[in-house]
């Protein structure tokens, strides 16, 4: 016999009342469009939370729906009489309405759960459902704001290095640059520099103040504008004067978390901070990510983006402590690799985590190149051997790997998509 009690999930599908609002006033402020089936009504209580049906017509099916967490007994959390003390980490134990692991939340709004994406906890996961405006998991994040389209297996549109994602005048990957000026276009067609020939007025210089603020490199040396020594060390007072008012030199600059000089490298990370005047180098060095201390603190301390041991100052420290603690969280290693875990909490599992299929370990690339496959015929053998070779509990096209792969010819068109949909 179980208690129910009713809870609000802290994170997944369920998360964010807040978001569910955005998306109905985001509907309301689009242009009206004569809807294919008529509007069922409202979802909530038990009957409607039950049902099968999304009685609201808004995408969410009974317990997925914000409405009926709300409003129906039907959608809480058991409490069984024993308190378990299991791991939420498998389909069985993350469909149970129970805390299993008694970590405050359950199935779809424990993070353990999320990862599996069989679940389907999280419904931006492919390039069509995290571009199309709407905060889909009501979490109060959307498209590539949201980490799972950022991280996404098979998301292309949340990376800012296609030409079409150079040319789209988004910030497709959130680091607060747009297409070429950010760096991971450079290479890119609508980035390349324009040609500058014998006999062009640009060639040879990147010395007017109209050449260096154009984002190109003119003189084809390899450095664009600013960061060209012919800027920023010209003679020319507007352009010395404009590349100065750019430069990332100085406390106040080398500590506000923006890439002033549009560099690629923010404060600390910078040559121009790390080796730049006293107190900016001091600065500097009290912030740099590689003791016990500040690789075990939650906090990004050399604002790069990274925090603790998922920054390289402290996953690849040589300092004892560090390395130590350090090797006993991350997901690297043949064993944490191919466990089914996610040992590091990120919410990538082995070969989904980047520091495994990235791994430099012989043994590791074996397993991943193995588990992920790098061409359809590798991956249309691994989905078809009746083996479950990622250790998730799902075979072949019944894997979300394998189902939602668009390489994985073996299986049916109609099954490239999460089994769930």
């Amino acid at each position: 016999m179980v208690t129910r009690r009713v809870r609000w999930p802290e994170s997944g599908p369920w998360f964010g009342l807040a978001g569910y609002a955005a998306l109905v006033v985001l509907a309301a402020a689009c242009e009206f469009q004569r809807p294919s089936s008529p509007r069922f009504g409202y979802e909530f209580e038990d009957d409607k939370c039950s049902n099968g049906v999304d009685d609201d017509y808004d995408g969410r099916i009974d317990c997925e729906d914000p409405d009926c967490i709300y409003t129906s007994g039907n959608c809480g959390e058991d409490v069984p009489l024993e308190p378990p003390q299991e791991v939420e980490n498998t389909f069985a134990l993350c469909h149970d309405s129970v805390d299993n692991d008694e970590n405050g939340t359950f199935d779809c709004g424990d993070k353990k759960c999320q990862s599996i994406y069989e679940l389907c906890c999280g419904k931006e996961f492919d390039d069509e459902s995290c571009s199309d405006g709407v905060d889909n998991d009501a979490n109060g994040f959307f498209d590539c704001e949201e980490f799972a389209c950022r991280n996404g297996l098979f998301v292309t549109v949340c990376d800012e290095d296609t030409d079409a994602t150079c040319a789209d005048g988004k910030d497709n990957d959130t680091n607060g640059l747009v297409d070429c000026a950010d760096g991971s276009c450079d290479g890119t067609a609508p980035c390349a520099p324009s040609p500058c020939e014998q006999g062009d007025p640009c060639f040879g210089a990147e010395s007017s103040l109209a050449f260096c603020q154009d984002k190109q490199d003119n003189d084809g040396n390899g450095f664009v504008d600013c960061n060209d020594f012919s800027c920023s060390k010209s003679l020319d007072a507007a352009v010395a004067g404009f590349c100065a008012g750019l430069a990332e030199t100085g406390l106040q600059k080398c500590s506000d978390g923006k890439d002033n000089d549009n560099n690629g490298f923010v404060d600390c990370n910078d040559f121009s901070c790390s080796q730049g005047d006293p107190d900016t180098v001091a600065h500097c060095e009290s912030v740099v990510e590689s003791s016990l201390g500040k690789c075990s603190d939650g906090i990004d301390n050399d604002k790069n983006g990274y925090t603790d041991c998922q920054d390289n100052g402290c996953s690849k420290s040589e300092v004892v402590d560090v390395k130590a603690h350090c090797d006993a969280i991350l997901e690297t290693g043949p064993a944490k690799c191919h466990d089914g875990q996610d040992n590091d909490g990120n919410g990538f599992i082995d070969c989904a985590d980047y520091s495994c299929k990235q791994s430099d370990d012989p043994i590791v690339q074996g397993l991943c190149q193995e588990s992920l496959g790098e061409d359809t015929a590798t991956v249309n053998l691994r989905c078809s051997d009746g083996e479950d070779n990622d250790l998730d509990t799902f075979v072949d096209c019944a894997d979300w790997d394998c189902s939602y792969n668009p390489l994985a010819t073996v299986c049916p068109e109609e099954g490239k998509k999460r089994v769930c949909d």
